[in-house]
């Protein structure tokens, strides 16, 4: 055996069929494609789902399914009468629920009814979904029953025949498990952790300390020889609780009002004065005046003749 005398088994392998290379070879003519119509033409490409024309299927069909409400609550839905036809062929015995008080000497014991006793009577398919109660039926035995829901009407017939109902309710919230205390460490943490949390609520509650205001103020800002102003006394006690900003505003206010009436002080002074310097001024400048005048007249010599006197004067010693 060599390779070239290699072959693959008999009838597993075909040639191709060449269509469309006359009648002697097997697939001339319509080379497989019927006469005529859609599928005989070049480049037929009819998808699946067509039917020729008419409306298809997916557009038959109806599309206004309505509304589903994705929370809506699906409940396992048993009617009284059911339950009390079970009661009257004894298959439900009289119970008490568990931790409820002991029925007196004279009166029966409610007959217990929850899911699972429902279930196992075969009342119920399935404990995935909330149980609910109808009040379809008339029902005459006194029950305890245990449910998600209940209708008005089953509450009603169930107390009228001396029964009760019990609603579960779902925590909102993860719950401690039943029979567990909390460990003494962890205990303890908590305790110490809430007298740390009171202790900051009162620092942050206690009054601040009063501000000094007289060292907050600048010395250099008054004038030495001004009276120091008498600060104005403040309704309120030094000891009343107020924020801390509040207290560095009116400081602040208090010193600002200080030196603003420092500063007027030292302007009346000033400006005293010069005014009482120029009214002994005034008062003296009157007589100096007058004796002023008086000696410029003393010293003043006698005016000479007018030159029209003194010319008219010479003329008539000459002409004389």
């Amino acid at each position: 055996m060599k390779l070239h005398d290699l072959r693959p088994a008999t009838g597993s392998r075909h040639a191709r069929k060449r269509v469309g290379r006359g009648i002697a070879a097997g697939g001339g003519k319509t080379a497989g494609r019927g006469t005529k119509g859609q599928k005989a033409r070049a480049g037929a490409a009819i998808p699946a789902w067509f039917e020729g024309g008419q409306t298809p299927l997916q557009q038959r069909i109806p599309k206004l399914h309505g509304f589903r409400n994705r929370f809506r609550v699906e409940y396992e839905v048993v009617n009284l009468g059911r339950i009390a036809a079970l009661v009257d062929a004894g298959i439900f015995e009289p119970g008490d629920a568990p931790g409820a008080k002991k029925a007196g000497s004279g009166n029966a014991a409610p007959i217990t009814i929850n899911q699972e006793i429902l279930r196992a009577a075969g009342l119920v398919s399935t404990l995935k979904k909330p149980l609910k109660v109808l009040g379809n039926g008339d029902l005459s035995a006194a029950l305890f029953v245990v449910a998600d829901a209940f209708s008005r009407s089953a509450v009603t017939k169930i107390e009228a025949a001396g029964g009760s109902v019990q609603v579960l309710e779902v925590p909102s919230g993860p719950l401690a498990a039943l029979g567990v205390e909390a460990e003494p460490e962890a205990a303890s943490r908590a305790a110490a952790k809430a007298g740390r949390d009171r202790a900051d609520l009162d620092d942050h509650d206690a009054a601040p300390a009063p501000v000094d205001v007289a060292a907050v103020a600048p010395a250099a800002e008054a004038p030495a020889a001004a009276p120091a102003a008498k600060p104005k006394a403040s309704a309120k006690p030094a000891s009343a609780a107020a924020p801390k900003g509040a207290k560095a505003t009116t400081a602040k206010a208090t010193t600002a009002k200080a030196t603003t009436a420092k500063a007027t002080t030292a302007k009346a002074t000033t400006a005293k004065a010069p005014k009482a310097s120029a009214a002994k001024a005034s008062a003296s400048k009157p007589a100096a005046t007058k004796a002023a005048k008086a000696s410029s007249t003393a010293a003043k010599p006698a005016k000479p003749a007018s030159g029209k006197a003194a010319g008219k004067g010479s003329k008539t010693d000459a002409d004389a």
